[in-house]
C-alpha cells in the first residue's frame, strides 16, 4: 500500500454511554431523565441521558443544580463494573475489523481501518457496519467520526449525535477546519481561546491567517502544532498499546474541611486507597500530587517527583503531607486528592489501556 495515501481513522463513541447502560439493563428508566452520580448536597454528575441533556442537565455538574434544571432528574449510582463488562464487548466488535484500536476510555475508541479484516475499502460503510453490530450485539446506539486523521475523525463524531455519523473526506479537511470554532481545536482550552479572541482568532480560518512565527511567538511551542492543526498537516498515529500514565483516588466530603488535621485524616484513607490500586494494577510512580477544591469550586494542585518509585501508602502519605503543608490551605475543602504519574509501566495489557476511573462520593 501507498504510504503516503491518506490514513482511514474512525472515532466510535457510544452515546451517552453510562445512562443508556442504565436505560437498558432497567426498561423502567428507558425514555426518563436520568442522571448517573449523586443527587445529594454534594453529588456529581457522572453522565446525563439525552432526555435529561434537554434541561441542561450535563456531566460534572453538581446534583443539586442538576435537579434545579430537571424537577424530575432520576438519580443512579453508577457502575463502573458493569460499564467496564459492556466496553470490552464493544471493544472486542472493533477487533473484528482492526487491531489498530486506541481506547480513550470506556466509551470511546480509535480505530485506523486503513488496512482492515474485512478488506473493506470504505471506511464509512465499515464505520456503519461496527455501530450496526454494537446495537445488535450489545444493545446500545454509537456514534461515529471518520476522517484522515484522528483529530478530525473525533470532531466529526459529534456533529450527527446520537446514533450518526459524519465523514470527512480528505479533500473536505481543510475547508472543515477553516470553519471550525477555534475553541473545538485540540489544546486550545478556555483561557488559550480568550488570547485568540483578543488576537482576532475565532475560526480555524483566523487562525490559518497568522503565520508560523506569529503563532509561536504568542504561543510559544504551541504554536507551530495549531499552524499544522488548522492546515490538516497533524498526523498522528492510532496507537493500540496505549499506556496509562496515572492512577488518581479523590473523595467529596460531606462537609467542608477547615482543618489540616482534619485533612490529613482524609488523606490516610485516600492514599490507602491509592495503594491498593497500585498494587492490582502492578505499578508504581515518581511524581506525586495532591488535588485540593475548595468551597468555591477553584482548584490547585501541588507535586513533587522522587527520585525512586513508589507505591507504598507511609511514602505517598509523607509525601502528600510535606505537598499539604507547602503553604496554607486559603479557605474551606470540599475535596481532596492523590494522584500518581510518571509511571513505571510499560505493559500493554487491556486493563491499562486508560487512567483507573475516579470515584464520585455520594
Amino acid at each position: 500500500m501507498d504510504s503516503l495515501a491518506p490514513k482511514k481513522i474512525l472515532h466510535i463513541d457510544m452515546d451517552a454511554f453510562y445512562a443508556s447502560v442504565e436505560q437498558m439493563d432497567n426498561p423502567e428508566l428507558q425514555g426518563k431523565p436520568l442522571a448517573v452520580g449523586g443527587g445529594g448536597e454534594r453529588g456529581v454528575v457522572a453522565a446525563a441521558s439525552y432526555e435529561a441533556r434537554k434541561f441542561g442537565v450535563r456531566s460534572a455538574m453538581s446534583g443539586v443544580q442538576a435537579r434545579r434544571n430537571c424537577k424530575n432528574l432520576i438519580f443512579v449510582k453508577p457502575r463502573f463494573s458493569r460499564y467496564k463488562e459492556i466496553s470490552k464487548m464493544i471493544r472486542a466488535i472493533f477487533y473484528e475489523y482492526t487491531d489498530l484500536v486506541e481506547p480513550l476510555s470506556l466509551d470511546e475508541a480509535f480505530l485506523d481501518v486503513t488496512e482492515n479484516k474485512k478488506n473493506n475499502p470504505s471506511a464509512t460503510l465499515i464505520a456503519e457496519e461496527i455501530r450496526d453490530k454494537i446495537f445488535t450485539v450489545v444493545g446500545l446506539r454509537a456514534s461515529a467520526g471518520i476522517s484522515n486523521s484522528k483529530f478530525v475523525a473525533k470532531i466529526a463524531s459529534d456533529i450527527n449525535k446520537p446514533n450518526g455519523q459524519k465523514t470527512i473526506a480528505p479533500e473536505e479537511v481543510e475547508a472543515f477546519l477553516e470553519e471550525l470554532p477555534i475553541e473545538k481545536f485540540f489544546g486550545i482550552g478556555k483561557v488559550t481561546a480568550s488570547k485568540m479572541y483578543q488576537l482576532g482568532i475565532f475560526e480555524g480560518k483566523d487562525l490559518k491567517e497568522k503565520s508560523k512565527d506569529f503563532l509561536i511567538k504568542h504561543f510559544k511551542n504551541s504554536g507551530a502544532h495549531y499552524y499544522q492543526l488548522v492546515r490538516g498537516l497533524y498526523q498522528s498515529e492510532v496507537k493500540p498499546n496505549r499506556i496509562q500514565k496515572s492512577v488518581a483516588t479523590e473523595h467529596t466530603f460531606n462537609k467542608n474541611l477547615t482543618s489540616e488535621i482534619f485533612m490529613m485524616d482524609r488523606l490516610e484513607a485516600i492514599a490507602e486507597e491509592l495503594e491498593s490500586r497500585l498494587q492490582k494494577s502492578k505499578i508504581a510512580g515518581k511524581t506525586i500530587t495532591l488535588k485540593i477544591k475548595y468551597s468555591d469550586f477553584t482548584l490547585q494542585t501541588r507535586s513533587k517527583t522522587l527520585p525512586f518509585f513508589v507505591k507504598d501508602k507511609n511514602i505517598l502519605l509523607e509525601t502528600v503531607k510535606e505537598l499539604l503543608f507547602q503553604e496554607k490551605v486559603k479557605e474551606s475543602v470540599r475535596l481532596l486528592g492523590i494522584s500518581v504519574s510518571n509511571l513505571n509501566n510499560t505493559s500493554d495489557k487491556d486493563e491499562k489501556v486508560m487512567d483507573i476511573q475516579l470515584k464520585f462520593e455520594f
